[in-house]
C-alpha cells in the first residue's frame, strides 16, 4: 500500500514500517527515559511510562489534511481513504516487534538503565498518532479493544473530521484510554489556510466532533489539543475559549510548534514559540474561559517540551488503573 519512494523517506526518518499501512518511530523521550535523562510530558502529566510507550500510526501516510505544521511529507500523502488493511493483532504484534528492533542498539549503551530496557521489550502504552489520521483505519476500534484486552493503555489523536467514527467507537465501547482532538485554529477562515483539507466541510465536521465530546466524558478521558505557531494561530483566545466550552474536555493541552521533519520546509525555526510565549497565551486563554464560566486553570507545565495542560481538577490528571 505504501509506495517504495515513500518507504525510503520514512526509513530515512527512522520509521519502522509495520505491515501495509502502519509504522512505529521511537520518541526522543523514550530514548531519554531509557538513559534516565528525563521523561516526556505525558508521563509527567498523566503517569504513563515513557520507556513503555510505543509511538505509532495505523495510517501513516493517509490523511485528509495537509497541515502547515505537520512533520509528515504531506506532498506525498496517499489520500484520505484506507480500505481493508491489516488486522489489529498484526499491527500490535508488528508494532511491538518494530519497537524492539528500533531500541536494540540501546542494550550495549553503558548509560542505559537495563531494567527499563528489559521492560521496554513489552510496551504498555500505545500513542496512536505519529503521522496520518488514525481513524481512517477501519478497524481502529478493534485495535483499541485488543490493546485493552492486553492490559495496555491507548492515546488516540484525531483531527476530529470523522465524528461518525468516534460515535461508532462510543457505541461499541471501543473508546481509547485518552482521546485527543487537535484544534489549531479559532475560526473557519484560518482553518482553511492552516490545514488545507480535502474535505470541503472540514470546519463543520470538527465542530460536530467538539459538540459530541461532552457525551463521552466519563467513558474516556478527553483532551482538546492545541499546537501553536508564532504569527499564525496564536490569536483570538476568546474564540478558542468558546470552542473549549463547546467540547467541555477534561484537559486542554497547549503546545508549541516544533520545526522538525518536513515542517521545516514550510515553517522556519523562528516560528517556534518559546515556553514563555505558550505561558502568556495560556494565561489569556484561562482568563477568557473564566469569563464565560469555565473554571479551567493551569495544572502543570513542562518547559523542555514547551507545553502546558489546563483542567478543572489536578487530581484527575493521573490515569488510574480502571481507566485502561
Amino acid at each position: 500500500m505504501i509506495p517504495e519512494k515513500v518507504k525510503k523517506i520514512l526509513k530515512k526518518q527512522h520509521y519502522e514500517i509495520v505491515g501495509n499501512h502502519s509504522a512505529v518511530q521511537i520518541c526522543r523521550w523514550t530514548k531519554k527515559s531509557l538513559r534516565d535523562e528525563g521523561v516526556c510530558y505525558k508521563e509527567q502529566f498523566y503517569g504513563i511510562k515513557a520507556h513503555l510507550c510505543c509511538q505509532m500510526s495505523p495510517a501513516v501516510m493517509w490523511c485528509p489534511n495537509k497541515c502547515q505544521h505537520c512533520w509528515r511529507a504531506i506532498e506525498l500523502t496517499i489520500g484520505d481513504k484506507l480500505k481493508g488493511g491489516d488486522s489489529p493483532k498484526e499491527i500490535i504484534d508488528g508494532g511491538i516487534e518494530a519497537q524492539r528492533k528500533l531500541i536494540i542498539g540501546f542494550k550495549g549503551n553503558e548509560k542505559v538503565n537495563l531494567e527499563k530496557f528489559k521492560e521496554a521489550q513489552e510496551p504498555m502504552q500505545f500513542a496512536i498518532s505519529l503521522s496520518g489520521e488514525p481513524t481512517l483505519y477501519e478497524k481502529i476500534g478493534d485495535l483499541i479493544s485488543e490493546l485493552r484486552r492486553r492490559g495496555k493503555t491507548s492515546f488516540l489523536v484525531t483531527n476530529g473530521l470523522y465524528p461518525e467514527k468516534l460515535k461508532e467507537l462510543s457505541e461499541k465501547k471501543q473508546l481509547p484510554t485518552q482521546l485527543y482532538v487537535s484544534v489549531n485554529t479559532p475560526n473557519k477562515e484560518l482553518y482553511k489556510k492552516f490545514h488545507r483539507s480535502s474535505k470541503k466541510d472540514a470546519w463543520e465536521k470538527l465542530n460536530e466532533t467538539l459538540e459530541f465530546l461532552p457525551r463521552i466524558r466519563g467513558k474516556t478521558r478527553t483532551v482538546f489539543r492545541m499546537n501553536l505557531v508564532l504569527d499564525l494561530n496564536m490569536i483570538e483566545p476568546e474564540k478558542y475559549a468558546e470552542l473549549i466550552k463547546k467540547a467541555n474536555p477534561m484537559f486542554v493541552e497547549i503546545k508549541g510548534f516544533m520545526s522538525v521533519g518536513f515542517a521545516r520546509q514550510r515553517l522556519a525555526y523562528e516560528r517556534m514559540p518559546l515556553h514563555k510565549d505558550i505561558v502568556e497565551f495560556s494565561k489569556k486563554l484561562v482568563e477568557e474561559l473564566n469569563k464565560i464560566g469555565e473554571d479551567y486553570q493551569i495544572l502543570d507545565e513542562k518547559i523542555e517540551s514547551r507545553v502546558l495542560v489546563l483542567g478543572k481538577d489536578k487530581r484527575e490528571l493521573k490515569i488510574k488503573g480502571n481507566q485502561i
